[in-house]
């Protein structure tokens, strides 16, 4: 599977190949930042881009902006495992980072972690349900 990654202004990082069958945790980090630290919330995560490509079990991210509530921005990232995720937390530049949010960049947040059960696109089947592969013949 490839995975296209670009950030909010979109500009792109390219495609990044990863094995299939490979477990992952999906993060699912969706933040309002004050509307006038918006940017420093954006300048914030391209200053810590550099560090999350070196982190081991890093597989992606990409960054939206909500349709209905413009000032609401989802970060989705997928990790190989829990002990990558921890490592990331715990990375010190990412500590002070989330410092800064809490106390004066973010006016609320949310992060949910999760398992990825399956990952399957149009065209890459494999891991769809057997009831979903028989219904559209793939």
């Amino acid at each position: 599977m490839s995975v296209f990654l670009a950030n909010i202004r979109g500009e792109s990082y390219g495609r990044l190949v990863y094995p299939k069958g490979i477990t992952m945790i999906a993060i699912i980090f969706e933040v309002i930042p004050h509307p006038e630290l918006k940017q420093n919330y954006l300048d914030t995560a391209a200053a810590l881009r550099p560090h999350l490509e070196k982190m081991d079990g890093f597989i992606s991210v990409e960054r939206f902006q909500s349709l209905t509530n413009p000032g609401k921005i989802l970060s989705l990232s997928y990790w190989r495992d829990e002990e990558a995720v921890q490592n990331w937390r715990n990375l010190e530049v990412h500590r002070k980072a989330q410092a800064a949010g809490r106390d004066h960049i973010f006016e609320d947040y949310r992060l949910r972690v999760a398992h990825v059960l399956r990952d399957y696109g149009l065209n890459e089947r494999a891991e769809a349900p057997a009831d979903s592969r028989q219904v559209h013949k793939a």
